[in-house]
């Protein structure tokens, strides 16, 4: 394929879902990461879009909202194996709130062999992959569909949420930054995450190293709420994710990274190291297992999680 079609279709692949990844666009357009950063750079001049950690989005600043058929093909490796590792934060007998999103409903796949489990959620997805557990309590909020993520938004969801405590909070974004937080691009959608943190002693975010540093219009998670981060390792070649994260753990962030590659369903590959910056303010450990998660079910030592945390 000639650069000129390479870059039409990376152009026309970004234009569609508002942000993708590099690892995305080498595989669809059947070339190198090198090669595609080399295309991502030369439209980047030419105005036509925005390099961000490890991707490329449309320009101006602010990544748009891509709709569910576009957003259940970006970065499907890195979604199971961030689900693993999710599924393993949840016990038997806990009461839970998980957001919508594709990595959500990802996690929710998984957690249907979590007995004794309530599951509270706003989106129609989740409470699919749920529906025939038969050990799992799966309780929806009320509101307006939102048909382009499934969703429940709007006063009627955010009124059911009301008086609600749960132990933990699974939500995922649009984009993510140590300085912000958690953000989204749709006002509607934001407002129901908010009150769904409102409801829970912990926060755990759910996102890919695609997301590490993207900025959208909405907050919904302020940093100092996140109690942990379960991402993906981000490429060798991605220092600005690498230091997203380090900036995250500096704000007493947990992260929690696990590793990708593996084909869906299969077994977890195992974590690598994930690179970090240096010099580095306070010292951040990265290790091999789930120290510094609370106990944890053996699935998620197998998977040998490389936990990040702040020491």
């Amino acid at each position: 394929m000639f650069a000129a079609e390479r870059r039409q279709l990376i152009l026309e692949m970004v234009r569609a879902n508002g942000a993708v990844s590099l690892r995305e666009l080498a595989r669809v357009v059947q070339t190198s990461e090198v090669t595609v950063r080399r295309d991502v750079r030369a439209l980047e001049a030419e105005g036509l879009l925005d390099r961000r950690h490890g991707g490329a989005v449309l320009p101006g600043g602010f990544t748009r909202e891509s709709g569910f058929p576009q957003k259940s093909h970006l970065a499907t490796a890195e979604k199971t194996a961030i689900a693993d590792l999710a599924a393993g934060l949840v016990e038997e007998g806990e009461a839970i709130v998980v957001g919508a999103g594709t990595t959500t409903q990802e996690l929710a796949r998984r957690l249907a062999r979590v007995p004794g489990l309530t599951v509270v959620t706003n989106s129609l997805l989740v409470a699919q992959a749920l529906a025939h557990a038969n050990r799992v309590e799966v309780v929806m909020t009320g509101g307006t569909l939102r048909g382009s993520n499934y969703a429940l938004v709007g006063s009627g969801a955010e009124q059911s949420l009301q008086g609600l405590r749960v132990s933990k909070a699974f939500l995922s974004g649009s984009g993510l930054t140590a300085e912000r937080g958690l953000s989204t691009s749709n006002m509607l959608s934001a407002s129901v995450d908010r009150a769904l943190v409102q409801a829970a002693a912990e926060v755990v975010v759910l996102a890919d190293h695609t997301k590490l540093g993207t900025d959208t219009m909405f907050q919904t998670v302020p940093t100092d709420l996140i109690t942990r981060l379960v991402t993906d390792e981000p490429p060798g070649h991605d220092d600005r994710a690498a230091t997203e994260l380090q900036a995250l753990a500096d704000q007493g962030v947990q992260i929690a990274v696990a590793g990708a590659g593996s084909p869906p369903g299969g077994e977890q590959a195992p974590a690598r190291r994930a690179p970090l910056p240096g010099p580095r303010r306070g010292h951040v450990a990265l290790r091999s297992g789930a120290a510094g998660m609370g106990e944890q079910p053996a699935g998620v030592e197998r998977g040998r999680v490389a936990d990040l945390r702040r020491r």
